[in-house]
């Protein structure tokens, strides 16, 4: 076997650990990193509790940076292991490995950006592939094919709902004035998006009766609106029911394509050879 080949192997083997979960060494390689992950997260929530972390600081920041270290050395392993890295790099699973390997780096420059670690978090959505929790991929497959198909309406909808709290806002400034907090026609803006939400902070209140009839009138309207996009959404997921659900895990070598059907032989973005 010469160099040329020895290197293709080690590389397919790095490959099929790394991205498949197929294989026993590639699912004890995942559930590992998800140990890692949730060690991860535990420590920047225990590092926030100053009691713990006078106490404990240097034990923390210790395990933080070898979990930080291990994570840079699973990143750059990612790259070097496919043909394409850029692939990879501007990928979702991609960036959200850089944001979660980046933050204790830029603790020595930025004090408290190390808590930003705590966007490891997203790593944990590899366990959808992982373990193999079909009903939830296809689920989450479909609900973003749902969202992709609708945007366009709730875009429209989105805007409506903005050139609405606009047109309340300055009716509410007009009727309540500046004695009752509404100072601003930008500031009553504001408390016709938090009452058409259904939020409610209370920071601006109407208090003549004609604002508090135009108040009721935009709570009501709130639990309307908020149903509209909820229906739109439903509808195009009622249109995706019939899709197959797929439980393959396998990822492209050569391009990192995931989300392959069952018994596929080639990457369906690449033509590549699979595993």
């Amino acid at each position: 076997m010469n160099n040329t080949q020895k290197n293709t192997s080690w590389k397919h083997r790095l490959h099929e650990i790394i991205y498949e979960a197929d294989t026993r060494a590639g699912k004890l390689f995942d559930v590992v990193l998800l140990i890692a992950i949730l060690a991860s997260i535990l420590l920047v929530m225990l590092e926030s509790v100053e009691s713990f972390d006078a106490k404990y600081h240097n034990f923390l920041n210790i395990s933080e940076w070898i979990i930080t270290i291990l994570f840079s050395i699973e990143y750059i392993l990612r790259i070097i292991s496919i043909k394409k890295p850029l692939k990879y790099i501007f990928s979702f699973y991609g960036i959200i490995d850089l944001l979660s390997t980046i933050p204790k780096y830029l603790s020595l420059f930025f004090i408290g950006s190390h808590h930003l670690a705590a966007l490891r978090a997203l790593r944990l959505l590899r366990i959808f592939r992982i373990l193999k929790l079909a009903r939830y991929i296809g689920a989450s497959n479909r609900l973003l094919l749902a969202l992709r198909a609708s945007k366009a309406k709730i875009s429209v909808f989105l805007f409506f709902v903005m050139i609405l709290c606009v047109i309340l806002g300055t009716v509410m400034y007009m009727v309540e004035g500046a004695e009752n907090g509404f100072t601003s026609i930008p500031r009553s803006v504001y408390w016709a998006i938090v009452t058409l939400t259904t939020v409610g902070y209370g920071d601006i209140a109407p208090h003549t009766p004609l604002g508090q009839f135009i108040a009721s009138i935009i709570m009501i309207l709130g639990y309307a609106i908020i149903a509209i996009p909820t229906g739109i959404v439903s509808s195009e997921i009622t249109k995706n029911t019939d899709n197959k659900i797929h439980t393959n895990t396998q990822a492209c070598k050569n391009c990192a394509a995931e989300n392959h059907k069952d018994g596929a032989q080639f990457c369906y973005n690449c033509g590549s050879k699979l595993n």
